[in-house]
């Protein structure tokens, strides 16, 4: 039995070719809301109007871009692998991956696979060697200047906390609202019991969100008595 030849690679992304569009947010709250996709989505979909092109589908994830195990991307290179499309479509690169290491991969299978990847920021075409080599530059470079900002932002922290500067968003507790906790408990009140009655008080807590614990309720009166 013959096997099945592998597709060729396009040497160009010329109007009327079928490609598949993929967009990722980082985080379950984005997903939700839906903030980033419909940017992402009205990019791709713009430019294949632009360029003539038909999107087949645009695939979607709702996950970390430190990783490429993703359902939506998986599905979006399926397509691609059954001979539906000849490329896959990002708004931006770090929509597609955080990592040289995974976007060097992923590179590496559209060679091998014979298809190619477009992304519009930066403008990046990997169906030519050059376009190939200018996205393994600016993936390199990406992930430079993010390991550079988290250096300096430890290092800034740092000397922040050898000055004993307290870092974080200070707790908003009241020495009235420790006197009350600590005559609560005084008076045999347990610390669930406390909690229970400043939730239902509808008094803040010290980060202003979530509700009472009695853990957050005996730490606070701990704190007090140093």
């Amino acid at each position: 039995m013959a096997r099945p030849k592998r597709p060729r690679k396009p040497t160009e992304l010329t109007s009327g070719v079928t490609v598949v569009g993929y967009v990722r947010v980082s985080t379950e709250e984005q997903g939700i809301s839906g903030a980033g996709l419909e940017a992402q989505r009205a990019a791709i979909q713009s430019e294949c109007k632009r360029r003539g092109w038909e999107l087949l589908d645009i695939f979607e994830d709702v996950a970390s871009g430190k990783s490429l195990i993703r359902p939506g991307l998986a599905q979006a290179q399926a397509a691609i692998a059954d001979g539906q499309a000849v490329a896959l479509v990002v708004a931006k690169l770090d929509r597609l991956s955080r990592s040289v290491h995974d976007f060097s991969g992923l590179l590496l299978r559209a060679e091998r696979e014979g298809w190619g990847l477009r992304i519009l920021d930066p403008d990046v075409d990997t169906v030519s060697p050059t376009g190939t080599l200018l996205a393994h530059i600016t993936s390199a470079v990406a992930e430079w200047e993010r390991r550079i900002i988290g250096q300096r932002t430890k290092a800034a922290l740092d000397v922040k906390r050898a000055q004993g500067v307290r870092l974080g968003r200070p707790p908003m507790v009241t020495d009235e609202l420790r006197r009350r906790i600590r005559l609560a408990h005084r008076r045999g009140q347990s610390w669930s019991e406390i909690a229970r009655r400043l939730e239902a008080g509808d008094v803040p807590t010290p980060t202003g969100r979530g509700r009472w614990f009695p853990s957050s309720v005996r730490q606070i009166a701990m704190a007090s008595r140093s």
